[in-house]
């Protein structure tokens, strides 16, 4: 009970309120001097602001009184070690994590820049300008963001003859061309392949095809066919007709490769002069001796005799007594691309049961049913007709279209027997 109303007394002594009184303001001045005497510190991370006040001597202090860890690759305007001045202003910039890949090789870096191109500047990453880059220059760059470029490389072009080097940075050989411009016809041939894949050091050739239409006119010697004339003494020869050469107009298919011709196939071909032939009279006639006045009777008698005699003779063998034309001779057969394919000539014999021994004339030259001997080919009777026989031809019938077109045509001489 006393020490209670000692306590009481004391509490209301003067002096003890004052001491109490002088200890407040003593604190609070303290405290307002320690207050002051913090420094005010601005730090800037990622464009926003934070303002502290901080008795931290040093920047690296500022940072972990705020709990903030630098990165290795960080940016800090100051010196972790900068002591630390009131109204300072401290940047710091986060680095951020990039993946370059190039032509399908990875590697990471850290950076402080705000845009693929500045980083690509700080990182000295230099590109030419055929070089290709997925990401556009002002892509802003954020973590962990991936880069794809393609560095570019030279191709040879080899253009129908023509090189030129040209810059890719891949794909296939297709998309190479279509990114020159380079127009391939139906009929050329690129090598390697349009769907195959190029590479540094890969050569592309094109072959350039064309087909076109060549008309040529060939001149067609004419042949020359001698025959034997009584009526010119022997040894001697005369020009009876002169010959001419004919013209045939060929159509040739001609391919080109790269300009220079490679092939050449005969389409068709159509006879625009006939050629004539040359036609040579060889003498036979031999001149007899002159003879005696006295025996001239007598050798005339004789000689009248044997004639007589030798004509007599010569009546009975079909040659002697026959007519002989020299005829232009072309072989056919039944089976031919004009022909009515039944086998039946204008007369309607049967060709297919009977091939052989068959010619067709021009009536007006050889009647039909006239028996006639050919030359290399033989007795026949004219049988048939045809719309380009007209004056010295006949046709021969031959028993295959093989045989036909190996006879071909030729001058031979013809015999009307009957």
């Amino acid at each position: 009970m006393k020490r209670l109303l000692n306590l009481k007394g004391i509490l209301h002594n003067k002096d003890f309120k004052y001491a109490i009184s002088l200890f407040v303001i003593i604190g609070f001045i303290c405290f307002s001097f320690y207050e002051l005497s913090k420094a005010e510190v601005t730090v800037v991370q990622n464009d926003e602001e934070t303002t502290v006040h901080t008795h931290a001597k040093t920047v690296g202090d500022v940072f972990d009184e705020l709990a903030i860890d630098v990165g290795e690759h960080d940016k800090l305007s100051h010196e972790q070690s900068e002591l630390v001045d009131s109204g300072m202003k401290i940047e710091h910039t986060i680095a951020k994590q990039v993946v370059v890949n190039v032509d399908g090789e990875q590697q990471s870096y850290y950076t402080i820049a705000d845009t693929v191109e500045a980083f690509l500047a700080e990182q000295n990453i230099d590109l030419s300008k055929n070089d290709h880059i997925k990401q556009s220059m002002d892509t802003n760059i954020e973590e962990n963001l991936e880069i794809y470029i393609e560095k570019a490389f030279q191709i040879t072009i080899n253009d129908g003859g023509e090189e030129k080097q040209v810059w890719s940075t891949g794909g296939t050989v297709k998309k190479l061309l279509a990114s020159e411009d380079i127009q391939i016809g139906e009929l050329d041939r690129v090598e390697p392949k349009q769907s195959a894949s190029i590479s540094e050091g890969t050569a592309v050739n094109i072959t350039r095809v064309e087909k076109v239409t060549d008309v040529v006119e060939e001149e067609v010697d004419y042949k020359v066919v001698k025959r034997s004339d009584d009526s010119i003494e022997k040894g001697k020869e005369e020009v009876v007709s002169e010959g001419e050469t004919g013209v045939v107009e060929k159509q040739y298919e001609v391919v080109l490769e790269n300009g220079e011709e490679v092939s050449r196939e005969l389409m068709k071909e159509n006879v625009k002069k006939e050629s004539q032939e040359r036609i040579v009279a060889i003498g036979t006639k031999v001149s007899e001796p002159a003879s005696t006045p006295a025996s001239t009777t007598t050798a005339s008698a004789d000689t009248n005799s044997n004639a007589t005699q030798s004509e007599t003779v010569s009546r009975g063998t079909e040659e002697e007594t026959s007519k002989t034309l020299y005829m232009k001779a072309t072989a056919y057969n039944w089976d031919c691309a004009t022909c009515d394919g039944r086998g039946l000539t204008s007369t309607g014999y049967n060709l297919k049961a009977n091939p052989n021994g068959v010619v067709a004339v021009d009536p007006s030259i050889i009647p039909l049913g006239t028996k006639v001997w050919v030359e290399g080919y033989g007795y026949a009777i004219a049988r048939d007709t045809g719309g380009n026989i007209k004056g010295n031809k006949i046709d021969l019938h031959m028993s295959s279209k093989q045989k036909a077109a190996s006879y071909g045509s030729r001058t031979v001489k013809v015999k009307i027997i009957d």
